[in-house]
């Protein structure tokens, strides 16, 4: 749906070019929801908005299905970006105009005259996320949740291939940020919207992305699907990530482990492995001794996983080891303990 091929983007600041996107080659597949994730001034507001041309690359080639954006003309750009819904951090709603009229916004600027195809459209909207009841409401009148979900109505208003989330749920609260994001993968089910969402969360992402691009200083650091990268992070951006988001798998990681006794082992469990009594059958089968350390259950969108960070100790860990692998259990060794307590 989306690609990137080998695209950068400067800014001229007193008279020099200052990079915000080093090049990049990057694939975006129709119907997935592409998470990218970032601190604040990593260039992941730049690249989204490079998608729809609200920012113009320096160099290189963005494609929409089989149509290069960088080449279009101003009134070709405009048709194009019927097709892009984008949804803002501060909700950027027209606080004159009341709800209906806000949603409505787009399909007029697309050249919609119709009254009654409009209202139907808009009713429609409304009801998808949930705000029938508030249509002659004003923004004022509405809380952070509700202005956000008429930011979503409002970006599917023309029917998009595509919708933009830039930092969507940064400006909410836990609670109200968990039913957006519900509300974003309710659509990208049903709809079979391309969903690209950047955020400073893994949290997040870990929620409803299915895969997901790493920035760091404007450069992609890792790509991947969401539960490699999640379960196994390689660069040490993407592991301050992740330990923010598992602040018990932090402390596993970093925790001095020298004075434990055993092998420090890290576990990941995926899909129906997650509910296996692997562990337990194997330590009865070996004769090892094993000691969780750390440990978390949750889902990655609709995966179920586990990792356990635990120290092994006994003559037959490496067959322990051997017999969880063909379990399809992930193993890797966190840290040693001390050589008097190796086992």
């Amino acid at each position: 749906m989306i690609r990137f091929q080998d695209v950068h983007k400067s800014y001229r600041v007193d008279g020099k070019d200052v990079p915000a996107l080093q090049p990049f080659s990057l694939d975006i597949a129709d119907g997935e929801v592409f998470g990218i994730i970032g601190h604040s001034g990593a260039g992941k507001s730049t690249l989204i908005r490079l998608i729809n041309l609200l920012e113009r690359p320096s160099g290189g080639r963005i494609q929409i299905g089989d149509v290069d954006m960088t080449t279009l003309s101003d009134a070709q750009l405009r048709q194009q970006r019927q097709r892009i819904g984008m949804i803002f951090q501060h909700f950027n709603l027209l606080a004159s105009q009341t709800v209906a009229e806000n949603v409505a916004f787009p399909l007029r600027l697309a050249g919609e005259r119709d009254a009654m195809a409009i209202r139907s459209r808009v009713d429609e909207l409304l009801a998808r996320v949930g705000l029938s009841a508030h249509a002659g409401k004003y923004p004022s009148q509405l809380s952070g949740g509700q202005k956000q979900r008429v930011g979503i109505a409002r970006a599917l208003a023309n029917r998009p291939a595509i919708l933009l989330c830039d930092e969507a749920t940064s400006a909410l609260d836990p609670q109200t940020t968990a039913s957006v994001l519900d509300l974003l993968a309710q659509i990208n089910r049903e709809l079979k919207l391309t969903v690209v969402l950047i955020t400073h969360e893994m949290d997040v992402v870990r929620r409803v992305c299915d895969r997901v691009a790493v920035l760091d200083a404007g450069a992609i650091v890792e790509n991947g699907p969401v539960a490699d990268v999640f379960l196994h992070p390689r660069h040490a951006t993407t592991r301050r990530f992740v330990n923010e988001a598992l602040p018990e798998e932090a402390a596993g990681e970093q925790a001095p482990f020298a004075h434990v006794p055993g092998r420090i082992l890290r576990l990941s469990f995926r899909g129906d492995a997650t509910w296996t009594p692997a562990l337990g059958r194997v330590a009865r089968e070996t004769g090892v001794d094993f000691n969780i350390l750390a440990g978390r259950i949750d889902r990655i969108k609709d995966l179920p996983y586990g990792q356990l960070t635990l120290a092994m100790q006994g003559d037959r860990v490496d067959d322990a080891l051997a017999h969880l692998r063909q379990a399809g259990i992930e193993i890797e060794e966190v840290t040693a303990s001390s050589p008097e307590h190796r086992a």
